[in-house]
């Protein structure tokens, strides 16, 4: 078991431009005659626009525009089955804080004196944004059916059982970076644009069945993304009526949103109510679950997540059934966020076997070891690999659990309150297609992909699996990302970037071998007798085993070659034995908290996590990403809570002084340790991802430590101090 390293990893390849400010986002890019957007948004939840007044607007100083359905440029595919909010195209409100106009200035700050002067009026109709009291208007997305392995409800039969139901509020996205776009017509039918996005590829792919046009017609920049967490994931309304607004001045528009709307434009975690049930023999044996998750969507558009989809296949159950059911609210569409689905289901799910745990008078650990499930059951087949075991074990050692006295409310430290929690996380390892540009040229060797890096250390790990393919020093690689007009590669979303674009990568790298190999065995006096298998390449040398002083470096190779680069294009994507095995990513999470007895703080102090998640490719940015996954978490299980009135059906914490996010008070030493065993089946370097695993399931280990340290569940996210104390 190994402890994320603390010096010796790679350090991130892009590191010095940021800290340095040299790294330029989206925002920082700068046009020629460009224009400032900024949006006017409805006041009011649901109805019609009566009115739209622009006329003080327009005379404002260097105002050029206002844009709204009255005046917007043609969307020829809002005519064809539009997944999403068809902004501009007719006077219908849908949700407070729409998008209704957009005003274009020659400044910011005349565009937001400008949309100030936009006078509008509604037909004002009811409004629905309580989820609680629309529950009946629930309905299964895409005519689900529900899952079902077994006996329907065999929980009842139970010899022990337990009902609970959880709720998880609204979540916001909230990174540094705000939303936005810059987008310039460099003609009457291609677009150049500048974007916060987690996959250029999608936003051509998007924009061209929006615009009927081809997708090479559209140039997407997007090298740096100042955090994401899911919000990059599509096109969103706010970036097409950038788009409008430039076809409209004909000059490049520039818009980034405020923060306030964040809340409202760019997605969110959805509301979530979950009915868990859970059945268990009285030596611990799981008997049934049954799992029913409700959860919201826009009133204009279906959203669907996993939220039941951990519960099928994570424990040796014989009797499963789950349903997911959503309710349209008056509220924007959310989208998926770190640890998309699961990380809702696991809360649930995860506290849930631990109230079994205590009512069972069983270690809530030994409860998940007697139920592991050694083979996938919900598909019938064999992981590819898991060690949850030993992350289980690595992991109570290291937090100390089994020195700890068992019993609720039996604890204390300093005047409060001890509890340790504990809960699993996991997450489907996913590899899809990708292609990569790989070029060595005598400074050293060049990546291309259109791969993103919404602050993972993509590029870092990219070049560490180059290195590890080529022998050549990371100093002398470069991966460039970030560009339409590179090589293909998918969204970076679902943990799959690593796994995906690192097998293109390792798989471009060791064709570029091949090719040079065979190159200098046809013209190179060093090697004319060899034979490719004889080739050995390491250190930026290529050699012939077993023969002394036969080493040349690349650089002498190209140059005796009289070739100033060979370059190799490669596709790689998953095989079809993969189809034999189940593959996830698993992580297990133990947090030790002190809860202040009389006013009901939860101050976490310890956290121990860790992550099967294959062969780690690097170290110090995978430590990074379970620290922020936990960070995450801790907003999750204490404090991250989007608020509504809903008289109004309007955000009352859209800001950061409202909606509370971690700082550096919150988060305790995070101790993370992998297993760092490689799964033989997923890719080339048996690596999987653990962006997701590193919040999936940690909510649950703080909500089970609140338990063990007061006595008092809570199943009510954010666990805050009033919770407690009336619980």
């Amino acid at each position: 078991m190994k402890q994320a390293a603390k010096g010796n990893s790679l350090n991130r390849v892009d590191g010095a431009l940021k800290v340095t400010g040299a790294a330029k986002y989206f925002a920082d890019h700068q046009v020629p005659g460009m224009q400032y957007g900024v949006l006017v948004c409805s006041t009011i939840s649901s109805g019609t626009i009566k009115s739209i007044d622009a006329v003080k607007a327009l005379k404002a100083p260097g105002v050029t525009a206002v844009v709204s359905h009255l005046n917007t440029p043609p969307v020829p595919g809002f005519k064809q089955d539009y997944r999403g909010l068809k902004i501009f195209n007719d006077d219908r409100i849908y949700a407070n804080g729409q998008p209704i106009a957009i005003v274009v200035a020659d400044t910011l700050e005349r565009a937001t004196y400008g949309a100030s002067l936009v006078s509008v009026t509604y037909n004002q109709e009811t409004h629905q944004t309580d989820i609680s009291k629309n529950i009946g208007k629930a309905y299964p997305p895409n005519n689900d059916k529900g899952y079902l392995r077994g006996e329907a409800d065999a929980w009842k039969n139970a010899a022990v059982n337990i009902s609970a139901t959880y709720t998880i509020p609204l979540e916001v996205h909230n990174p540094m970076e705000l939303a936005g776009i810059i987008a310039h017509w460099t003609s009457a039918d291609t677009l150049t644009l500048y974007a916060k996005t987690q996959g250029v590829k999608n936003v051509q792919g998007t924009l061209s069945k929006v615009f009927q046009l081809p997708p090479n017609n559209f140039t997407v920049h997007s090298q740096f993304v100042g955090g994401a967490f899911g919000m990059g994931l599509r096109v969103w309304p706010l970036e097409i009526a950038a788009i409008l607004a430039a076809r409209k001045v004909q000059k490049p528009v520039k818009l980034v949103i405020s923060r306030n709307q964040m809340f409202t434009m760019a997605g969110y975690r959805p509301y979530s109510i979950q009915e868990l049930n859970i059945g268990a023999t009285e030596d611990g044996k799981l008997v049934g679950i049954t799992h029913k998750a409700t959860a919201n969507t826009s009133a204009y558009e279906t959203f669907t997540e996993g939220i039941v989809a951990m519960t099928k296949f994570m424990y040796a159950c014989p009797n499963v059934n789950t349903q997911y059911q959503v309710v349209p609210l008056n509220i924007g569409t959310p989208i998926w966020m770190r640890g998309p689905g699961e990380a809702t289901g696991s809360f649930a799910l995860e506290s849930a076997i631990d109230e079994l745990a205590y009512k069972l008078k069983l270690d809530p650990l030994e409860l998940r070891i007697r139920n592991h499930a050694d083979i996938d059951p919900e598909h019938n087949r064999p992981f590819s690999s898991k060690y949850l075991k030993e992350a289980y074990q690595t992991g109570a050692e290291k937090i100390g659990w089994y020195q700890r006295n068992p019993a609720p409310k039996s604890m204390t430290e300093d005047g409060m309150l001890v509890g340790y929690g504990v809960s699993s996380g996991t997450f489907g390892a996913y590899r899809s297609g990708a292609t990569v540009m790989a070029t060595l040229t005598p400074e050293g060797l060049v990546l291309k992909s259109a791969a993103s890096d919404i602050g993972p250390g993509t590029g870092t790990a990219m070049v560490q699996i180059a290195a590890n393919a080529t022998g050549l020093p990371t100093g002398r690689i470069k991966f460039m990302l970030g560009e339409s007009a590179y090589p293909n590669a998918p969204q970076q979303g679902g943990s799959a970037t690593v796994s995906t674009v690192g097998s293109a990568v390792s798989d471009a790298c060791k064709a570029l071998m091949n090719e040079l190999g065979k190159m200098a065995i046809k013209d190179h006096p060093s090697f004319k007798q060899a034979t490719i298998e004889e080739l050995q390449h390491g250190n930026g040398q290529l050699s012939v085993a077993n023969k002394a002083g036969s080493a040349v470096t690349y650089a002498q190779l190209l140059k005796d070659l009289n070739l100033p680069e060979v370059s190799v294009t490669t596709t790689s994507q998953a095989g079809e034995n993969a189809k034999k095995y189940s593959m996830y990513a698993f992580s297990v999470h133990f947090a030790k908290i002190h809860v202040h007895p009389l006013t009901g703080v939860v101050r976490i102090k310890q956290v121990v996590s860790v992550a099967d998640a294959g062969t780690i490719v690097s170290m110090k940015t995978a430590r990074s990403q379970m620290i922020g996954g936990v960070t995450g978490g801790i907003g999750m299980a204490l404090m991250e809570e989007g608020l509504i009135d809903h008289r109004f059906g309007r955000y009352v914490n859209n800001n950061y002084a409202d909606y509370h996010v971690p700082v550096n008070a919150d988060t305790p030493p995070i101790d993370v340790y992998f297993v760092d065993k490689p799964d033989p089946v997923i890719n080339p370097m048996g690596a999987k991802g653990m962006g997701e695993i590193a919040l999936i399931g940690f909510a649950a280990a703080v909500s089970n430590a609140v338990y063990h340290a007061t006595g008092k569940r809570i199943r009510e996210l954010p666990i805050t101090p009033d919770k407690i104390l009336l619980a």
